[in-house]
């Protein structure tokens, strides 16, 4: 009984665990360059976003990822807004083979992340005055794909 829980022990110490320990706001910019201006011009805008995730290993198991993004807003030749947020995550990811911990990272810690960015970006336009922009969803795994693709292309040129 006893090297039965002493062996059980041992295995949960030893089994993979993810844990979100924390979701935070890292950084987040609105710049409104044309206002007042720009609030009574009735041109339809148009709007150009980017999005990336980035990773940094931390201490004890522990990853920050991250997603930035960047919408700017053009009414004609001027621009309307520009807003950059940069929304991250900390996760303990323990005991994880390497190929599982880098999915982890790149497709399911930004898909944790991603929705906090959207309603940060959403209200920081809407209380700037500006009608709500709900960035559309992502796929993780086909942009974490891509990523790497590109990234293996840089390296063999």
């Amino acid at each position: 009984m006893a090297e039965e829980n002493a062996s059980k022990s041992e295995n949960g110490a030893n089994a993979p665990s993810f844990n979100l320990q924390r979701v935070y706001l890292k950084d987040l910019s609105v710049e409104i360059p044309h206002a007042p201006g720009i609030f009574l011009d009735n041109t339809p805008p148009k709007l150009e976003f980017q999005v990336d995730s980035k990773e940094q290993e931390l201490d004890n198991n522990m990853v920050e990822v991250s997603i930035k993004c960047s919408v700017n807003c053009r009414v004609g030749e001027k621009v309307g807004f520009l807003i950059e947020g940069e929304e991250a995550g900390i996760f303990e990811i323990k005991n994880v083979e390497d190929s599982q911990r880098k999915l982890l990272k790149g497709i399911t810690c930004p898909n944790i992340v991603y929705p906090y960015l959207r309603a940060n970006i959403a209200d920081a336009l809407q209380r700037a005055s500006f009608p709500p922009v709900h960035l559309t969803e992502i796929n993780w795994e086909l942009f974490y794909q891509e990523k790497l693709k590109k990234s293996s292309e840089n390296v063999s040129n």
